[in-house]
């Protein structure tokens, strides 16, 4: 739907919304808004395109500290009136506030830091921020972060700019946390959030949420209760610290007479996993996994009559499930099953021809995915303890990062407040037990906190982690909604959760 359209028609319809009348302080406020944001539309696009071009990449400690502050900037500029860079041993976060003398308080959390880019593989460079037609979709915005997350915290912030550019207070309060390592495994965001003044703050949130483009390109929408756990961590075997082996790579006819640390990991690797690489095999691993419940055994049966098998398999690339199971059986592995992942294998020589040596040392990137009631330290622990039984305690085992799952109740005011916009909105939100993915929501929802925590918007991208990533600014698509209609569901979002008990 084009951005004027979709305004118009929401102007002419504010009466049909019927916003709980304790929530608005006058029935002229949605209006308002909704004309500054489509005021505001041109400076919102372009605060975007700003931060974007900033690339801030843990991985690669580049740019970070600068997108921090850039970050910072923006929080002052959309009203924030208290907002700290917040020192850890790696890269910094961000604590802000913003007191507008309501009631209750809401805590926001944002990710600065992106993923890595390879320029040759976007047909757009990924820092240039630029707009494109897609076809299908309408303008959108290309780049590294786009999606994931710049695209919808900068449409978080195109609403607050909104709300206070039309003389309006905020109904809730916030109290705003950020990291720059998300992307990492966010190894050090624990240090923010256990800060004293950080923790006193969030301790006066009704819940903690995150901003997130939830619309698939047929407008549907699907609420997570939750996300699984992570562990992110290379496995490296070594001549030096096997003892066997070269301590440098040698010529390739050695194998004779030589041992290769490249087969020992591969045969460490082997004993992880089931003989067809698709179930973890670690002992102890998956002792204290916690059974799907009732209910979400019943949220998983609706939701597979409702997502289509084919649409999804086309958009992985893929012919066939593990085991080749059933799709509602595919749903249920997604959200129950903890996973033992390759990332990638690196050793020896991976350019073009051949190279005939013996590699000195080899690694593979791992990353596993954890559900209720694992945690990230036991799964570490069992990892190293089932190497070490098997005779390969002399394999490296470097954890770079990685959290505990995450569980929100649906009765929380949290989500009822999601689903009480979207479906105004004329949508009905799909209840998902879990995101199969992960996000540090454990350190809300965990003691000593435990906050409800989450994801809401409207609005949509793609190509997370991805060449040409991106997200909709101007949608074509009339069940799809572009930066501003999701910058205004922002706004109902906020009102709705001020209104919420």
């Amino acid at each position: 739907m084009k951005r004027r359209n979709f305004l118009r028609s929401a102007a002419a319809g504010a009466a049909a919304l019927s916003l709980p009348r304790r929530a608005w302080a006058d029935a002229s406020d949605l209006s308002r808004i909704r004309a500054e944001i489509e005021k505001r539309h041109g400076e919102s696009v372009q605060r975007l395109q700003e931060w974007i071009k900033q690339p801030s990449i843990a991985a690669e400690n580049r740019g970070v500290s600068e997108g921090c502050d850039l970050t910072m900037r923006f929080l002052r500029e959309a009203g924030f009136t208290e907002v700290t860079r917040i020192p850890t041993d790696g890269q910094p976060g961000i604590f802000a506030k913003l007191d507008a003398g309501a009631p209750r308080t809401l805590g926001l959390y944002f990710m600065y830091d992106v993923k890595q880019a390879d320029p040759s593989e976007w047909s757009s460079p990924p820092w240039a921020a630029a707009l494109i037609d897609k076809p299908g979709l309408g303008k959108v915005m290309v780049g590294r972060g786009a999606v994931n997350q710049k695209g919808p915290e900068a449409t978080f912030l195109a609403a607050l700019h909104a709300i206070r550019g039309a003389g309006r207070k905020l109904p809730v309060n916030l109290v705003f946390v950020a990291e720059g390592e998300e992307e990492i495994g966010s190894p050090h965001f624990p240090q923010i959030v256990h800060k004293p003044e950080v923790m006193a703050a969030l301790k006066k949130c009704s819940g903690i949420f995150m901003p997130y483009p939830s619309q698939d390109l047929d407008g549907q929408v699907t609420i997570n209760l939750g996300g699984k756990g992570v562990v992110e961590l290379e496995l490296t075997a070594s001549g030096e610290r096997w003892g066997r082996g070269p301590r440098s790579d040698i010529h390739s006819s050695n194998k004779a007479r030589v041992d290769s640390p490249a087969w020992r990991l591969v045969k460490a690797l082997s004993t992880l996993v089931s003989a067809d690489g698709n179930d973890p095999a670690i002992d102890g691993f998956t002792d204290k996994v916690r059974p799907l419940s009732a209910s979400e055994k019943a949220m998983i049966e609706a939701a597979s009559r409702r997502l289509r098998e084919d649409v999804t398999k086309k958009q992985l690339g893929v012919q066939h499930w593990i085991h080749d199971v059933s799709w509602r059986e595919a749903l249920e592995l997604l959200v129950s099953r903890p996973t033992f992942n390759i990332e990638g294998l690196v050793g020896g020589y991976t350019g073009p021809g051949g190279k005939t040596i013996l590699p000195h040392r080899a690694a593979a990137k791992i990353d596993m995915r954890l559900v209720p009631d694992m945690t990230a330290a036991d799964s570490l622990a069992a990892l190293k303890a089932h190497l070490a039984k098997r005779g390969f305690g002399d394999i490296e085992v470097k954890m770079t990062g990685g959290y505990d799952p995450t569980s929100t109740s649906a009765d929380s005011a949290l989500i009822r407040a999601s689903q009480a916009v979207y479906k105004r909105e004329g949508i009905d939100p799909i209840l998902w037990p879990r995101l199969a993915g992960s996000w540090p929501g454990y350190v809300f929802t965990g003691a000593p906190l435990k906050l409800p925590a989450g994801h809401f918007g409207l609005g949509h991208g793609g190509g997370a982690h991805a060449p040409d990533e991106y997200y909709v600014i101007e949608s074509k698509n009339s069940k799809v909604q572009g930066m501003d209609g999701a910058a205004l569901s922002y706004v109902e979002y906020l009102y709705e959760l001020a209104a919420t008990g």
